[in-house]
């Protein structure tokens, strides 16, 4: 396994245990696996997602912006998604945001 590879597999084993109705960002995932400056290899990491059963529309920018929905099939799907669990969107980004903000380096703390 090349080193994109595992990173990306490490991504997905942490986007994974997202509850439902949270979100966590991209620079929180890269924060907990150990490398705090490679939020864009995780938005990469969510971008080659969408055939591995990973909950991709539940990683959104550090500031609830749904950056990534372009990456989605459809218009609207990632917005969907997330409403479709109770998360209220307005302008592509996530209201209430530090309610619903899941941290990993919190909640996956040994």
């Amino acid at each position: 396994m090349d080193t994109k590879t595992g990173f990306f597999e490490r991504v997905y084993e942490v986007v994974r245990l997202i509850p439902e109705g949270r979100v966590t960002s991209y620079g929180a995932i890269a924060k907990y696996l150990g490398t705090a400056g490679s939020a864009r290899m995780v938005g990469w990491a969510m971008n080659s997602s969408h055939t591995k059963d990973v909950p991709a529309h539940r990683v959104v920018n550090r500031k609830g912006i749904l950056t990534g929905k372009h990456h989605f099939d459809g218009t609207n799907l990632m917005q969907q998604l997330l409403e479709n669990e109770g998360i209220v969107v307005i302008d592509n980004q996530i209201q209430e945001f530090d309610r619903f903000f899941w941290d990993p380096n919190h909640e996956l703390s040994t």
